[in-house]
């Protein structure tokens, strides 16, 4: 995985950080979610989640360089897909985890019985750049 700053003496808690560090923020984790059924193109990306261009941009170059999407530009339409089926088993690891710790949290609760990569119900994109 391309990792910013990785040598191979960099401790893989270290490495496991950046990982976590690229998945903590709610638009790239969405942007994940959507690209689960396949390939897309930035402009369904766009219209998917109501980003900006430039600012679906920034956080797509943060999971482009951690290794978790991969992208290929066919003349003026750039795709996106997931780079690992794993990516997958992480994402649903996540739900798993957040099942079982926020059983008491019925609204959160009724967010996770909602298939991988379906729209959220209310919810609005953010609009914090990433860091």
């Amino acid at each position: 995985m391309p990792f910013t700053h990785l040598t191979p003496t960099t401790p893989l808690h270290e490495v496991k950080a950046q990982l976590f560090k690229a998945l903590g923020h709610p638009i790239r984790v969405r942007l994940l979610e959507l690209l689960i059924p396949g390939e897309r193109a930035v402009a369904d990306l766009l219209t998917d989640t109501g980003l900006e261009a430039s600012l679906a941009s920034q956080h797509l170059a943060v999971l482009r360089r951690t290794g978790l999407v991969t992208a290929r530009r066919e003349g003026n339409t750039v795709t996106y897909r997931l780079a690992d089926p794993s990516v997958v088993d992480l994402l649903t690891a996540a739900r798993t985890f957040l099942a079982t710790t926020l059983a008491g949290t019925q609204g959160l609760l009724s967010e996770l019985d909602r298939p991988l990569g379906a729209p959220a119900e209310g919810s609005q994109p953010s609009t914090t750049t990433p860091r």
